[in-house]
C-alpha cells in the first residue's frame, strides 16, 4: 500500500483506515488491506474491520491465498464487497484454526489452506455477521 500512495510504511501503519478508505474512493476500488485487524474499504467510504487471524499469518504465501479464497467467493457471490468480506474472515478464522492446531510460529500458508474447509463448516454453520464496521 505505501508503494501505491506514494506513502512511507510508517504513514500507512499510522493511518490504516484514512488510507485504505481514501485509496478505495479515489480509485473506485475495493482494498484489504492485510494487517492486525485486516480492512475491507469500499469504493462509496465504507470500511469494515475484520476480527480474525492472528501474528502467525505473516509469512509467505499467505497473501496468495487470501487473493484465491476472495477470488472463489467472488464468482459465487458476484459481489466484490461480500466477496472481500467473507473471503477475509474466513481465511484469518483459518488461520486461527492452524494457529490453534499447530502453533503460531510454524504456521505457513499451506496450513491456512488445510483449515479452510473446517473454517468454512464452522461459519456457515451458525449465523455470519459481517458488519463488524467502524462507521456504525
Amino acid at each position: 500500500m505505501a508503494r501505491l500512495t506514494g506513502l512511507s510504511i510508517d504513514e500507512v501503519q499510522e493511518n490504516r483506515l484514512e488510507v485504505a478508505r481514501n485509496f478505495a474512493m479515489s480509485h473506485g476500488v475495493h482494498v484489504v488491506l492485510k494487517g492486525h485487524r485486516t480492512l475491507i474499504a469500499a469504493p462509496d467510504g465504507h470500511v469494515s474491520i475484520n476480527p480474525t487471524g492472528n501474528p502467525g499469518m505473516a509469512t509467505g504465501g499467505t497473501g496468495d491465498v487470501l487473493t484465491g479464497v476472495i477470488a472463489a467467493w467472488f464468482g459465487q457471490l458476484l459481489d466484490a464487497e461480500a466477496a472481500c468480506k467473507v473471503g477475509v474472515y474466513l481465511h484469518g478464522f483459518a488461520g486461527d484454526l492452524a494457529q490453534h492446531a499447530i502453533g503460531e510460529t510454524a504456521l505457513i500458508a499451506s496450513d491456512i489452506i488445510a483449515h479452510l474447509g473446517q473454517a468454512t463448516r464452522e461459519i456457515f454453520a451458525s449465523p455470519l455477521d459481517l458488519d463488524d464496521d467502524e462507521d456504525d
